[in-house]
């Protein structure tokens, strides 16, 4: 409809709790290690088990989120998001939990909540900020950086073409096929906009995949990833950085990578080109210039290869890393 395209348009600045929930999925799920291993390691030293087991019951790692986590308000601010899912409907908390109850199993306290506990809701915020506190906030500054330049690609989009050009110009996997925006989701759904148009959402800690709500009902949103600079973390002021960089350097930033994968542990080809994100002979290819070099040995246990630090890659990687 045309004023579906009248009135679609990319939210105007981040959305802290849209990235709080991403970014909880994101660290528990294992994916985009090469872009996010080193903030996933950061974070997991600062993060508390209480606060996840609140939220990880409504938000897993694969499968769908509770909306509840993700209001609407959130795009005015944190305060302005958590105020809203303290206020959540019940309505809302209990459709939630029903589609939720038929992916995976969900924790005794849940029912408390289905029951209209306020106090809940109240758990449920404060784990959000704590969460935000620890994986979001710390970076807030990057992330603006990256979002702010994805708003600027957006808008120069509807300034030469208007909406329709903004959505041809959003990246993979979403493709523009007039007058239908096509993406690969992990479930089959059609969402009909019926004249209410469509809120855009970049999102720094979205990872290949797009996201929506659960419920058709609600305002139709967007959530989609931008690119990312693959040294991100690699400031001075952090520990190692100096050290990354320069074995990065030395190596090339994918061979590096995979010397840091073998570094934590006995893998498998397979396993690294999965960890690295590159196919398996390219992994194979890394693994033997680096046992070639002495960095790593390589031994075989029936049909399994099994790659492992040598001493001298040991010493190489632990001086990056503490440098």
């Amino acid at each position: 409809m045309p004023e579906d395209l009248s009135r679609t348009h990319v939210v105007s600045t981040s959305d802290p709790l849209w990235e709080t929930l991403l970014s909880l999925q994101l660290s528990h799920s294992g994916d985009g290690r090469l872009v996010f291993g080193g903030w996933r390691r950061q974070v997991r030293s600062r993060t508390c088990r209480s606060v996840e087991a609140v939220l990880l019951p409504l938000s897993p790692p694969r499968g769908p989120s509770a909306d509840l986590l993700t209001p609407a308000a959130s795009t005015l601010g944190l305060e302005a998001g958590l105020e809203a899912v303290r206020a959540t409907p019940l309505r809302l908390i209990r459709q939630d939990l029903h589609q939720l109850a038929a992916h995976h199993r969900l924790p005794a306290w849940t029912s408390l909540l289905a029951d209209g506990e306020p106090r809940l809701l109240a758990v449920v915020a404060g784990a959000l900020r704590a969460w935000h506190q620890a994986a979001v906030a710390p970076y807030q500054d990057h992330i603006d950086r990256r979002l702010d330049a994805d708003r600027a690609l957006r808008l120069r989009d509807a300034r030469l073409g208007g909406p329709e050009r903004v959505l041809a110009g959003l990246p993979p996997p979403l493709s523009w096929r007039p007058p239908t925006l096509v993406s690969r989701y992990p479930v089959d759904r059609d969402i009909h906009l019926d004249g209410r148009g469509l809120l855009l959402v970049p999102s720094f800690f979205c990872w290949r995949n797009p996201v929506t709500l659960i419920d058709a009902a609600l305002p139709p949103v967007l959530v989609y990833p931008i690119e990312h600079d693959l040294e991100w973390l690699a400031h001075p002021d952090r520990p190692g950085a100096r050290g990354e960089r320069a074995l990065a350097a030395l190596l090339g930033g994918t061979r590096a990578a995979v010397l840091d994968t073998v570094g934590r542990g006995p893998v498998t080809t397979t396993g690294i080109a999965k960890q690295v994100h590159i196919s398996a002979p390219s992994a194979s290819e890394h693994a033997s210039i680096l046992r070639d070099a002495g960095l790593i040995t390589t031994r075989r246990l029936g049909n399994t290869v099994l790659h492992s630090l040598s001493r001298a890659g040991a010493v190489l990687l632990d001086g990056a890393r503490h440098d």
